[in-house]
């Protein structure tokens, strides 16, 4: 079904589940994420902020405030996406600004679903259920399906762990991981960009 569902988006909306569900992330903390926040590589994402009704919060909790680390071929599509890209939001519109959930449940998802798939309609939560399945089902550390997840700590050993300070093994694990659904075949045109925003400049001697 995940799979059904990526191959029949659109080219950005394809980017933003993949990385829902190859990644765990809720959706406002995908919406909120920007070019910054991933490395160069693509197969770290720094979460420090989420979107919720069109604006930008800081976490509530400290468990959120995490990095997450994707296995090299979601990472390769996430470089691919990027382009040349430096700043600005990861997924965003023709304004620059970033997509709006409901916007993209109610003009993406939910349409593959009901006529793409002929199934019930459901919202971004299934891909991160998925995810966290996927990870107990290859026997990932608990410590460390909490940390990525985003989830408190459930006893004193994961205070003690600082998974976030062993980026090796976390890179190791996640490609052991892998994604546990198929990533459509690439196409032959480049992944269009949409053209970066100039920042707006208030002239000398006026005020905004």
């Amino acid at each position: 079904m995940v799979t059904a569902i990526v191959s029949h988006a659109a080219e950005r909306e394809r980017v933003l589940y993949s990385l829902l569900v190859g990644s765990g992330l809720r959706v406002g903390e995908a919406l909120g994420l920007e070019v910054r926040h991933v490395s160069p590589d693509g197969a770290t994402l720094d979460i420090r902020q989420s979107l919720w009704h069109e604006s930008l919060q800081t976490p509530k909790t400290r468990n959120a405030i995490r990095k997450v680390h994707v296995c090299s071929a979601l990472a390769a599509l996430l470089r691919r996406f990027i382009g040349n890209r430096r700043q600005g939001f990861l997924f965003r519109n023709g304004e620059g600004n970033p997509l709006s959930q409901r916007n993209v449940l109610g003009r993406s998802l939910h349409l593959i679903l009901e006529r793409k798939l002929k199934t019930a309609k459901q919202g971004f939560h299934g891909f991160r259920r998925f995810r966290m399945t996927w990870l107990r089902k290859n026997r990932v550390p608990g410590d460390l399906e909490r940390f990525w997840m985003g989830h408190s700590d459930q006893d004193v050993g994961d205070l003690y762990s600082k998974m976030e300070e062993e980026t090796e093994f976390c890179l190791k694990v996640a490609e052991s991981v892998g994604l546990g659904f198929e990533l459509p075949e690439e196409k032959t045109t480049e992944m269009a960009e949409v053209a970066p925003i100039a920042p707006k400049t208030v002239e000398q001697g006026h005020t905004p």
